[in-house]
């Protein structure tokens, strides 16, 4: 597995349209996609962060290197106060519950 995780701040009274955005970016199905989470940190409700996972890393760089999905991060910058900061790798490690 392969993926990202990205530090986001919000701006204000954003939350609902992630939301939308988030789902949008759903209904996308995307090849290759597994789950994606956005945490809401303790210390402040604007500070998230966003963790994507892909079964490797030729589909998450074929979905980076999509158009559609420029389109959709530049509807999620205007909900943040500032770019995100990436992290992307491989996943080395999970665990599930059955």
């Amino acid at each position: 597995m392969y993926g990202t995780i990205a530090q986001l701040r919000l701006r204000k009274n954003a939350e609902g349209r992630l939301h939308e955005v988030m789902n949008g970016m759903e209904d996308r199905h995307v090849d290759g996609f597994i789950a994606s989470y956005v945490y809401r940190l303790d210390n402040d409700p604007q500070d998230l962060m966003l963790a994507v996972l892909f079964t490797g890393r030729e589909a998450y760089e074929r979905n980076a290197d999509d158009p559609a999905q420029d389109v959709q991060f530049r509807e999620l910058r205007q909900l943040l106060e500032r770019d995100p900061e990436w992290h992307d790798g491989e996943v080395i490690w999970s665990s599930t519950l059955p």
